[in-house]
């Protein structure tokens, strides 16, 4: 009887949630509650921002990095591509431009999540990527990253020269009409934009850039206005120009609607200083309504330019307007203007890189470093736009290279990486869609790249002229 009772007290002092609680190999319910319950990070709500954009301002930026003088370009590109292919290009490439920085932007909100930051820039969220995909490439994360950061800021430096180079011609062709007997070289008039340069690129934040970017703004609305009257006036019949141009033209067509429509690297500083993120994507959002503005515009000027001038059109069309009229010569001053104020937007971005790499470095000389670096990035600009006025050839070859890839490629893979492991859609179809968005990103570089390096054999071989400096320059 003894025995039985020492056999039955452990059972008569069972407790199952003491025995579950004390055991180490299990949770109690309280601790499964807490992990259960607990708020995921969220990095919106973790974004300590000095001076918020709003969404006006967001996308008055968005429109301003997107419409440079590219768009005074897409005249030439219907040439390249005809009426009806460039009209159907025009709408499918600003679609695919808008679907990358979209797939761009998700993942950096996707993963500052994972990583627990608040925001990230574009070679962060290319990196992170990476370092939170497939274990088999998330080692590359670092590289990647550091790839991507000096092909931007090596594009956007080549793009600054170039607008150096704009803003000094457009000045000299205007002046040279009125003054012809006070002529003075380009390289002087490259030199002279130099401190009021200077000036404009010390403003350190997005949000003080708004009035900078609204004005940007107006003014090529007024340069447009200009042009567009000068297009409409007795404009031809649309059935004298081609339709449908050769096969072999339409990679020059593409390769310039990209370059002029993509403003990927103020993409995601725009978006990490909204003061409401999440507008951005939202529909209507900052990038919908922007792309659509950006879309129609581009549209408009590429159809009624081509249909007016036909095969003699510019890589600018203000270069197709008459040297004798005021309104017009004030078309290209403007638009000099409009130049010198993007160049502090997109000066934002290599400024971007170099404040990350210096980092704390000379804590106590914070501001004399900054205006020091800004100063003399500027200058090195100048300097190389004064000494090469002949640079579209040079810059049209990196455009091709680092844009389509930067533009296209880049947010096709990241975004291709990052789901891999989690979720491709129907059938893969994120893999499918990506490839295709890839293989135009390629096309465009090649084709790019080829007619780049034929135009600066053929420059080179004919003694290196530098007159019309940008009469087949594409910026973005």
């Amino acid at each position: 009887m003894e025995k039985e009772k020492k056999q039955s007290l452990p059972m008569d002092n069972f407790s199952s949630t003491a025995e579950l609680t004390s055991n180490l190999g299990f949770q109690s319910s309280l601790s499964i509650s807490s992990k259960v319950d607990e708020k995921p990070y969220n990095p919106f709500e973790n974004r300590n921002l000095e001076h918020p954009n709003s969404t006006i301002g967001s996308i008055l930026h968005l429109l301003k990095a997107c419409l440079g003088s590219g768009i005074l370009a897409m005249p030439a590109a219907f040439k390249n591509a005809g009426l009806v292919a460039g009209t159907i290009g025009t709408l499918l490439a600003g679609l695919i431009c808008t679907h990358t920085v979209a797939i761009l932007v998700r993942t950096s909100q996707e993963v500052c999540v994972d990583a627990k930051k608040p925001s990230m820039s574009f070679a962060d969220t290319c990196g992170a990527a990476f370092t939170y995909g497939p274990k088999r490439v998330q080692g590359w994360g670092n590289t990647v990253k550091t790839i991507v950061d000096y092909s931007m800021t090596l594009a956007y430096i080549g793009v600054l020269c170039v607008y150096v180079v704009f803003i000094g011609s457009s000045f000299k062709e205007v002046l040279d009409v009125f003054y012809p007997n006070f002529e003075m070289s380009i390289q002087v008039y490259c030199a002279l934009t130099l401190i009021p340069l200077v000036l404009i690129c010390q403003i350190r934040n997005l949000k003080h850039l708004v009035p900078c970017s609204a004005l940007a703004n107006f003014l090529i609305l007024v340069v447009f206005a200009i042009t567009l009257y000068y297009v409409f006036k007795d404009l031809p019949p649309a059935k004298d120009r081609v339709m449908v141009a050769s096969i072999t033209q339409w990679p020059l067509f593409l390769s310039t609607v990209v370059f002029a429509m993509e403003g990927i690297g103020v993409v995601m500083p725009v978006e990490n200083e909204m003061a409401n993120p999440r507008r951005f994507l939202s529909c209507p959002g900052v990038l919908n309504v922007a792309m659509v503005i950006v879309i129609s515009l581009y549209g408009v000027v590429g159809f009624f330019g081509y249909v007016q001038f036909g095969d003699a059109v510019k890589g600018s069309i203000t270069l197709n307007l008459p040297e004798s009229d005021i309104i017009a010569q004030s078309a290209k001053l403007l638009m000099g203007i409009v130049i010198y104020l993007t160049y502090a937007l997109q000066f934002y971005v290599p400024m971007e890189m170099i404040t990350r790499i210096l980092g704390s470095r000379g804590e106590n000389y914070q501001n004399v470093i900054q205006i020091s670096i800004r100063t003399f990035t500027v200058a090195l600009t100048v300097a190389i736009g004064a000494a090469f006025p002949n640079l579209e050839l040079v810059i049209s070859f990196v455009g091709a290279v680092f844009f389509s890839t930067l533009g296209l490629l880049i947010p096709a893979i990241v975004d291709t990486v990052y789901h891999w492991d989690r979720d491709l859609g129907f059938m893969n179809y994120v893999l499918w869609k990506n490839s295709l968005i890839g293989l135009i990103s390629i096309v465009a570089l090649v084709s790019g790249a080829y007619t780049s390096i034929e135009g600066m054999v053929e420059e080179f071989g004919s003694g290196g002229s530098h007159e019309n400096v940008f009469e087949n320059v594409t910026l973005t």
